[in-house]
């Protein structure tokens, strides 16, 4: 990897999904999706578009039984993606907080690009359900993103009365604060870590 090409490529093949992942952390917002639930390749646009990333994600996953498997698998594949794409993180700053309003809603999120798994999720959603997207897969996703890019994150909804908007702004305010915390800050050559390593 180098500093110019942060870029990964991931597959996942299992009994419930298939998937084909590639992302630019250095991009310019480009995205094509097609997960086979209509909300989630639109949230997942608006991620790419609002963090600037290039996104490409095709799943044939089982949603005839329900959305679970393809949001919690590609959320897998991405998280692996950018773990992939950072390297060894050199240079980058690391640590972002962003709040996102959209309309009456409003979410918030707080990263630390820490290789260390956690996650904190506050809020509800107004409604069960944002057309064949269940509304709570909005936290699933973020744990699944979290858990396998290795960051420190938390999230919340922290106010709102209509599903969609706080779902859309919970995918836009992860997707400022990760574009903040990858990007490559000019005055630093090393891993930003007394440890040495993230």
């Amino acid at each position: 990897m180098s500093d110019t090409d942060r870029t990964a490529a991931v597959s996942r093949e299992t009994g419930e999904t298939t998937i084909e992942l590639t992302l630019a952390v250095d991009g310019d917002g480009d995205s094509e999706v097609d997960t086979g639930i209509g909300f989630y390749d639109h949230m997942l646009e608006s991620f790419a578009k609002h963090g600037l990333f290039d996104l490409t994600v095709r799943c044939d996953g089982d949603t005839h039984i329900d959305d679970h498997h393809t949001v919690e698998d590609v959320a897998i594949c991405l998280g692996e993606a950018f773990d992939e794409a950072l390297g060894d993180k050199r240079g980058i700053r690391r640590y972002a907080d962003r709040r996102v309003p959209l309309d009456e809603a409003v979410a918030s999120v707080v990263v630390d690009v820490a290789g260390r798994p956690y996650y904190e999720f506050a809020g509800e959603f107004s409604q069960e359900a944002v057309g064949k997207f269940t509304s709570v897969m909005a936290d699933h996703f973020a744990l699944s993103l979290a858990m396998n890019a290795d960051l420190t994150l938390h999230a919340a909804v922290e106010r709102g009365d209509n599903a969609h908007h706080e779902v859309e702004a919970l995918f836009k305010a992860l997707a400022r604060a990760l574009d903040d915390a990858t990007r490559l800050d000019d005055r630093r050559s090393d891993t930003p870590s007394t440890k040495g390593s993230l």
